[in-house]
C-alpha cells in the first residue's frame, strides 16, 4: 500500500505522522500554512476553507471550496488542494508574489480589516471565479438581482464564510469586481486536466485506522468484518462530533469516492441519487429538474457545506432536524441499503424507527435514494430558523400535492423539528386530499397540521411556536399558489 500524501500548493507532503482524526486544517497549520484559520470548528463561519480539485460537472475539475476544520486529512489522501497561500503567483527573484485577482480586489475595495476570516473569503470567492458556467452580463444593467453580480458572480457562494469587523458591502463590491480567468492563469487551465484518481487507503496510526476500499463490494465487506466502524461521507457531522465533542473512533471507513455510490440516473419511473454525490453536485446535474430539491438546496447550510455533505449523510445521522428528509418524506422517497448479503429498498416513511434510529442494520449503508415519478406539480420547502441561510431549522415543512380540476388527488407533507424522527403529515394529508384547493379546505387542515408530531420547547424554538408555524406554512403555499394563478 502506498503511504497517504496529498498534494498541496502543488508539492506533495505525507500525511504521517497526523493521527487519522487529525483535520486538513490542523495539518496545514502545523506545516506553516497559517492562513488556514479556526474560528468555529463546525463548519459555520468558513474561517477555515480551502480548495479541493473534484471531478468536475462541466469540465474534467471543478475547484471546490471545503471547510478544512471538518475533513480528516486522511479523507484528502491521492488528492490535491489549494490554500490562501497557493492562489498568488511566484514573482520574479527577489520581489513579492503577484496577487491573485481575488486578493487584489479584496485587498484595494477594503475587505479586510482585521483579515481573520480574509483568506477564507479568499478561497471561497476564487471557487466561484473559477466556476466554469459563471459569466458575465452582456449588459450590466440586466442584473436585477442584488446577490448575482454583473460578472456572474453569485453570493451565496459565500454564504458560509463570516465577518465580524469590515461588513459585507465591500467583500460584496469585491465579488462583484472580478474579472473572468484568463487562459494564462494556471488554476483555470488546470480545470482541463483531470482530478486525481480515488486512491484506496489505510492509514494507521495511535491504535487508530482510516480506510478506504476501491469498491462497494470490499466496502461492504470491511463493513461486516468491522460493524462498529464509523462511516463517513463528507464528514460534516462527524468532523463537528470530532472537534467539538472530541469523539474518537478505532475505525473510520471513507465511502466519498465510491463510484458506485456517485451515479445519478433519470429512469421512466424514477429518479436515482447516489448517495455519496455531493448537494451541489446534485443541484447541478439535476439542474431544477426535482423543484423541491431545487427550492431545497440554496436552504441547506452553506456552499462549503453543501460541497462535501451527502444526502446519504443526512440521512444516516438520523437527525430529526435534517432539512433532507421532510424533503424526501415528501417526494415518497425510498432508500437502497447495500450490505455484504445483497441490498434491499425501504420507503423513507418507514426507515426513521427512533431518534437518531433507522432500519438499518449493522454492516449496512445507504446506497442510493430513489424518488418516483412523475412528480407533484404543486410544491414548497419552508424552512424557519433564526437566520436566513446557515442555520439548524427551528420547523422544516415540504409539500407535494397533485391538484386537478381544482381537488387535491393527492398530498404529501414531510415535517421536520417537530417528532423525535422525521415524520409525514398523515392526518394533514387526509384532510386534504378529496377536497377542493380552496380556502375553507386549506384552514380547516391548517389546523389540523398545527397538531402534528409532538413539538419541544428548547433554545431554537417554543412548542407552541414550532405548531403555528406549521399551519402557517400550509397557508403559505396557498396564498402562493392561488396568487400565481390569478396573475
Amino acid at each position: 500500500m502506498v503511504a497517504a500524501r496529498i498534494t498541496v500548493n502543488g508539492k506533495e507532503a505525507p500525511i504521517s505522522p497526523a493521527a487519522p482524526n487529525t483535520t486538513v486544517l490542523a495539518f496545514l497549520r502545523e506545516r506553516g500554512l497559517t492562513g488556514t484559520k479556526e474560528g468555529c470548528a463546525e463548519g459555520e463561519c468558513g474561517a477555515c476553507s480551502v480548495l479541493v480539485a473534484r471531478p468536475g460537472v462541466n469540465r474534467p475539475t471543478d475547484w471546490v471550496a471545503v471547510n478544512a476544520c471538518l475533513v480528516p486529512v486522511a479523507a484528502l489522501d491521492g488528492q490535491e488542494i489549494i490554500t490562501s497561500e497557493g492562489l498568488a503567483t511566484a514573482g520574479e527573484p527577489g520581489k513579492p508574489p503577484t496577487l491573485h485577482p481575488v486578493q487584489e480586489e479584496m485587498a484595494v475595495r477594503g475587505g479586510s480589516q482585521c483579515g481573520y476570516c480574509t483568506p477564507g473569503f479568499v478561497c471561497s470567492m476564487a471557487a466561484e471565479y473559477y466556476r466554469p458556467d459563471r459569466c458575465a452580463h452582456a449588459d450590466p444593467a440586466d442584473s436585477t438581482d442584488h446577490e448575482q453580480g454583473p460578472n456572474g458572480f453569485d453570493l451565496h457562494a459565500l454564504s458560509g464564510n463570516l465577518c465580524r469587523c469590515t461588513g459585507y458591502r465591500p467583500i460584496r463590491d469585491a465579488a462583484f469586481a472580478v474579472g473572468m480567468p484568463t487562459d494564462e492563469d494556471p488554476l483555470a487551465q488546470r480545470r482541463e486536466q483531470s482530478p486525481p484518481a480515488p486512491v484506496a487507503t489505510e492509514y494507521a496510526q495511535d491504535d487508530s485506522e482510516f480506510l478506504r476500499k476501491s469498491t462497494l463490494a470490499e466496502t461492504l465487506q470491511l463493513l461486516r468484518e468491522r460493524p462498529d466502524a464509523v462511516v463517513v461521507a463528507g464528514s460534516t457531522d462527524w468532523g463537528v462530533e470530532v472537534n467539538i465533542r472530541s469523539r474518537r473512533a478505532d475505525c473510520v471507513i471513507a465511502i466519498d469516492r465510491l463510484s458506485e455510490l456517485r451515479e445519478l440516473r433519470v429512469e421512466s419511473d424514477h429518479i436515482e441519487i447516489g448517495a455519496a454525490l455531493t448537494l451541489t453536485e446534485i443541484e447541478r446535474h439535476l439542474d431544477g429538474g426535482i423543484p423541491l430539491l431545487a427550492e431545497l438546496f440554496p436552504q441547506f447550510a452553506s456552499r462549503l457545506i453543501r460541497n462535501t455533505a451527502t444526502l446519504g449523510g443526512n440521512l444516516g445521522t438520523g437527525s430529526p432536524i435534517g432539512d433532507s428528509p421532510p424533503v424526501l418524506l415528501a417526494l415518497e422517497a425510498s432508500v437502497v441499503l447495500a450490505g455484504a448479503d445483497g441490498q434491499r429498498e425501504v420507503p423513507l416513511a418507514d426507515y426513521f424507527t427512533g431518534y437518531r434510529q433507522s432500519v438499518r442494520r449493522p454492516g449496512e449503508l445507504i446506497r442510493a435514494v430513489r424518488i418516483p415519478r412523475p412528480l407533484s406539480p404543486v410544491t414548497a420547502f419552508h424552512k424557519i430558523a433564526k437566520r436566513r441561510f446557515d442555520d439548524i431549522s427551528s420547523v422544516a415543512v415540504a409539500f407535494a400535492l397533485d391538484v386537478e380540476d381544482g381537488i387535491v388527488r393527492k398530498a404529501r407533507i414531510g415535517l421536520g423539528g417537530v417528532a423525535a424522527t422525521p415524520i409525514r403529515a398523515l392526518t394533514t394529508e387526509a384532510a386534504l386530499e378529496g377536497r377542493p384547493w380552496a380556502a375553507e379546505t386549506v384552514e380547516t387542515a391548517a389546523r389540523v397540521l398545527q397538531a402534528e408530531g409532538t413539538p419541544m420547547n428548547d433554545h431554537r424554538a417554543s412548542a407552541a411556536y414550532r405548531s403555528a408555524m406549521l399551519g402557517q406554512s400550509l397557508l403559505k403555499l396557498y396564498a402562493r399558489t392561488t396568487e400565481a394563478v390569478s396573475s
